[in-house]
């Protein structure tokens, strides 16, 4: 690239930045941006000395954060956002899975976006000061993501331990339990447009980590319908071929946000685990991006599970009682094997609790009546069984 269009590209991401973004967000640290849309927001919860007992037992796993979007250090304990290193390792984290998010149409909301809004992460990749290349292109975003994870990984110390295969999985358990504090990190990707439209990307995609991804974000895209897109269609031809691919590789099928027509593809196209990562349930709060009964016996019949979510869109409150009582409907209608946590930590979301605080939901899962061996798979080893299963490589 010419000294030219380099200076050219700045000066059009500033017209951009003036333009389409508002003035006091251009004009402020990274720092304030994500302050202000990570937030906590407490709600009075007390936890027993049973509930503490337990936690100190759990390893704790989470289908969904987006902490690698934020200019953030997340070996650092931080008072921003939801999810560090530390505050991982006080919640008592095995695995926190860290999701991909490169593009956002410009006024997203739950019922329609186009694909041609005006992508707002254009704009945090500038603003970020990350690497060019990332700027116009969706997957150098999820590859300049997996870098910084590796990144955290080696600077860790090894308390943070990248997760690609089962027999990383079984690792950090045995690691766990001889005392040490490591938790895994697995890379997802929030949308397949970040293909560019080429199959051969996600072998991309595969090599440097990612390990599950969903089809669609907030729009519909070359891959799948979204269910907050203009047509809301079904796979498309290339989305059947993805979906092959990904379980040929070992990669883990993700349906959140997908279009009820989507869901209903994947899964009946599906020979692996299928997972709704971050999400509600539509018995319990009838938002759009939530799911129906059928769709989650569908994904129970794969072998897969629910992720339940800890913000309004998810449960209608923020309230751990309320992520329990969603968690407990998923329980009595598929069974206590097809469901657990899909934080949306770091997802421009407010809870009512950070990773350090996630002894509030295993409180609440007590409070509604769950045996401790039960909370134990909810809270990390339904999710922990569904990745060694689906980790494995059919045909690389």
């Amino acid at each position: 690239m010419t000294v030219k269009r380099i200076i050219a590209g700045c000066l059009l991401a500033a017209v951009a930045c003036l333009v389409f973004f508002p003035v006091r967000y251009v004009l402020v640290k990274p720092s304030k941006l994500d302050r202000a849309y990570n937030k906590v927001v407490p709600v009075q919860y007390n936890i027993t000395v049973q509930a503490k007992d337990i936690q100190a037992t759990l390893n704790v796993a989470d289908m969904h954060a987006d902490s690698l979007l934020w200019k953030r250090d997340l070996l650092e304990k931080s008072d921003i956002g939801h999810v560090d290193l530390p505050r991982l390792i006080e919640g008592h984290y095995a695995l926190q899975v860290f999701s991909s998010v490169t593009k956002s149409p410009k006024g997203q909301n739950y019922e329609s976006n186009s694909a041609d809004s005006f992508d707002t992460q254009t704009l945090t990749s500038i603003l970020f000061v990350q690497p060019m290349r990332t700027w116009g292109s969706e997957l150098e975003r999820s590859l300049w993501h997996a870098e910084k994870l590796r990144s955290f990984a080696s600077r860790s110390d090894g308390k943070l331990r990248i997760i690609r295969t089962p027999q990383d999985i079984e690792r950090l358990i045995l690691d766990r339990q001889g005392g040490s504090s490591i938790v895994g990190g697995m890379l997802s990707v929030e949308g397949l447009h970040n293909l560019e439209g080429k199959l051969g990307n996600l072998d991309v995609l595969y090599a440097a980590g990612f390990r599950m991804a969903g089809l669609t974000h907030f729009f519909d895209n070359e891959v799948a319908g979204s269910m907050h897109g203009v047509n809301k269609g079904g796979l498309t031809p290339f989305g059947r071929k993805v979906v092959g691919r990904m379980e040929a590789l070992g990669m883990v099928v993700d349906v959140a946000h997908a279009s009820h027509a989507t869901v209903a593809d994947v899964l009946a196209l599906a020979t692996r685990p299928v997972v709704s990562s971050h999400g509600g349930i539509q018995a319990i709060c009838k938002a759009n991006r939530n799911l129906s009964d059928d769709e989650i016996r569908g994904i129970a019949k794969t072998g897969g599970m629910i992720g339940i979510g800890f913000w309004e869109g998810a449960i209608c409150s923020t309230k751990p009682t309320d992520v329990a009582r969603s968690i407990a409907y998923v329980r009595d209608l598929v069974g206590i094997d097809h469901v657990g946590l899909g934080s949306d930590f770091d997802g421009a979301t407010t809870t009512a609790f950070d990773a350090s605080q996630i002894a509030g939901v295993t409180q609440a899962l007590l409070d509604v009546g769950l045996s401790a061996d039960d909370i134990q798979k909810v809270m990390g080893e339904n999710l922990l069984r569904v990745l060694r299963e689906a980790l494995v490589a059919k045909n690389p």
